[in-house]
């Protein structure tokens, strides 16, 4: 295995554990990554189609990270809780999976035709910049949150947080940065959206996970080189310890700052994305 795909594999999983959490789309990062430094298709038995692999499976990172760092309030087993707070807990669960609904209805529908018309640049730049705006926009009105715990998340306001995330699904848009968007608009404090957003990564990141896994191995077969293992479980591992330090910093940075940095950065990576592509540097956007 050539060194040089290890280094990619850890500067891709440093990118994934940073952008999943932020909100400021990983897809655009990726593409800036890939256009300047892809990796090598050829040292792979799946050539392109395991990167794309690769790239979904370090999620896998990710997620272990807030279950770790979450472990207490996500455990409704926990012996240390009351039976309130077991109840609490399974009805955060019950919450977690009614938002997940409308983005795994339209992405198991609709999965193929978003990646052919909407997996290019121009629209990556288009929403990094859109988000960017509504995220300013949405700062800019100073109004109170009116929800500041779980409990006052009702089903309404649970599909319509879905609802945001499903619009994630057009890339750039950025999964938590729609859902944090979206749940601030609907009256949640920052916190509560922020939080929020990372529970719903839970279930679905791991469906999205597990299709693009199953189609990989209906085409390739089961089993991988020692090559791909090694450049896997790095990914991963560091994916899952750059999540753990981003989340705990981006939960502590929200506690005193609002979202307008992330706004005027998203505005900004547009741009440069959008200049690139015009100017002949970027191609492919990586799916």
């Amino acid at each position: 295995m050539e060194i040089v795909e290890l280094i990619k594999a850890i500067i891709l999983g440093i990118i994934q554990g940073i952008t999943e959490w932020l909100p400021v789309s990983s897809t655009g990062h990726m593409i800036l990554f890939d256009s300047f430094w892809p990796m090598d298709a050829s040292q792979f038995s799946g050539g392109r189609a395991f990167i794309d692999l690769f790239l979904v499976v370090i999620q896998f990172g990710s997620i272990l990270a807030v279950l770790v760092l979450y472990f207490h309030k996500l455990n409704p087993f926990s012996p240390k809780k009351t039976p309130v707070e077991k109840r609490q807990t399974l009805s955060l669960w019950g919450k977690v999976l009614i938002a997940t609904i409308p983005a795994g209805i339209v992405g198991l529908l609709f999965d193929d035709l978003i990646n052919e018309y909407f997996y290019n640049a121009v629209v990556v730049a288009i929403m990094l910049i859109a988000y960017g705006v509504f995220f300013l926009l949405v700062e800019g009105r100073g109004r109170q949150p009116k929800i500041r715990a779980y409990n006052q998340l009702h089903g309404k306001t649970l599909l319509l947080i879905g609802v945001f995330q499903m619009l994630a699904l057009i890339p750039g848009t950025s999964r938590s940065g729609a859902t944090i968007l979206g749940a601030v608009l609907l009256g949640c404090s920052r916190s509560v959206a922020a939080e929020f957003s990372f529970f719903l990564a839970i279930p679905t990141m791991l469906g999205a996970s597990g299709i693009k896994i199953l189609k990989y191995f209906s085409d390739y077969g089961f089993g991988f080189t020692s090559t791909e293992l090694i450049i896997l479980l790095t990914g991963m591992a560091v994916a899952f310890l750059v999540s753990v330090l981003v989340i705990r910093l981006f939960m502590g940075f929200i506690k005193k700052h609002d979202f307008r940095p992330f706004g005027w950065y998203r505005i900004a990576l547009g741009a440069v994305i959008l200049v690139l592509f015009f100017c002949d540097v970027l191609q492919v956007v990586p799916q």
